[in-house]
């Protein structure tokens, strides 16, 4: 039978090919150099995270004022000879930490803590070399997603801000009577580390997905899920300041019993500081006793949290929210092991490198709420 026509169409014309619909689009238009990004993400990631585990040491080892000048680029050069050495050690002389504390110090002993805070500012100088290489190869080579150059500066941005947060934090431990550095400048150099570490975190878990995939998992989110771990990591984050701010001021070491302090519930007179507001920062007791119960509020928040993260429809989000219960609770058993041991230098140190994967996991579950994944039936998923 033969085809009927439009009565319109002339004779012989040829019927318009039929549009051949066209698939990612989406990606095609934003994906630039993902895996390269975010390779590059990863490295720097793992370089902040040992960052702050220098950065935690060189506390613990009463080495930050070693360093009394702040030179972004001739400091990258440590002293090479013998007068250059003696200039370093007299103007640590001339600060508060040698008059009060480490008169009599050898130039040895004095090279020893030098070589922790250079090391330490080193680190940073290459994370900062390793951001700005990065951005600007990708940038000049356009392979920068879209949408994400923005937010790939913001690191740069805020690398610049750690470096200057991280002077004035030094210069408050050069004059007067200071032994260590003020411990709420130390809280906020720590915190704004955690805040880099929290972005380039979320922006690796961003760019292993495909835009598709996470723009179709914007539709089957879990706000609840997203709201309570986003409590979560602001009340993680608050008990992270407190930590540094008992670092700051060796809090740690002063009442080592627990679950008691000197035998009762508040520590010996709290409060006997004025103007009051200092107890808050300068009591030792005061200060761990902060951050103790913060530590027992943070573990039941966390605890609910789990279990509303149980109810997820999504294996993976369950999982997510299982490591981060597991990784709190050993947290808080670390901690508590930390003080009744004097906060030793090991056990320091491991329950910071701790606090840095539940941040993290902390943030992945979170990003799961937000943009979750859907397995086979196989894995239990909906």
């Amino acid at each position: 039978m033969a085809t009927k026509r439009s009565i319109f169409e002339e004779v012989g014309e040829a019927a318009p090919p039929l549009a051949v619909p066209q698939t990612g689009l989406i990606d095609k238009a934003r994906r630039g150099a993902r895996g390269a990004i975010r390779a590059w993400l990863i490295l720097l990631f793992a370089l902040v995270v040992v960052m702050i585990q220098v950065g935690g040491l060189t506390r613990l080892t009463d080495s930050g004022l070693s360093i009394t000048e702040w030179a972004p680029v001739t400091g990258a050069l440590p002293p090479l000879t013998p007068d250059a050495w003696d200039s370093e050690f007299e103007k640590y002389k001339a600060i508060p930490e040698y008059q009060l504390q480490n008169k009599g110090m050898s130039l040895g002993e004095f090279k020893v803590i030098y070589w922790w805070e250079w090391g330490h500012r080193q680190l940073g100088r290459v994370i900062g070399l390793v951001w700005a290489l990065g951005f600007l190869i990708f940038l000049v080579a356009r392979q920068i997603p879209t949408g994400w150059t923005g937010r790939l500066f913001l690191l740069g941005a805020l690398g610049g801000a750690q470096g200057a947060i991280g002077w004035w934090m030094v210069a408050s431990g050069l004059t007067g009577e200071a032994l260590d550095v003020a411990s709420y400048r130390l809280a906020t150099h720590l915190g704004l580390a955690f805040v880099i570490l929290g972005f380039i975190a979320w922006y690796t878990l961003h760019m292993g997905r495909a835009e598709r995939d996470l723009m179709q998992a914007r539709r089957i989110r879990e706000r609840g899920l997203m709201t309570l771990s986003g409590v979560f990591l602001a009340v993680a984050f608050v008990q992270i300041l407190m930590g540094a701010l008992v670092a700051g001021i060796d809090a740690g070491r002063t009442y080592i019993d627990w679950p008691l302090m000197a035998g009762g519930f508040l520590p010996p007179d709290p409060l006997e500081l004025r103007p009051i507001w200092r107890n808050f920062f300068e009591d030792a007791g005061l200060v761990q006793f902060m951050h103790r119960i913060a530590g027992y509020l943070l573990l039941v928040l966390g605890l609910l949290v789990w279990w509303k993260g149980r109810g997820s429809t999504h294996a993976r989000t369950r999982r997510a929210f299982d490591w981060a219960a597991v990784i709190l609770f050993g947290q808080i058993v670390l901690g508590i092991v930390t003080v009744m041991n004097g906060a030793v230098w090991y056990f320091a140190i491991l329950h910071q490198l701790l606090a840095v994967i539940l941040w993290v996991l902390i943030l992945r579950a979170r990003f799961l709420s937000a943009y979750p994944r859907v397995g086979s039936v196989r894995e239990g998923l909906a």
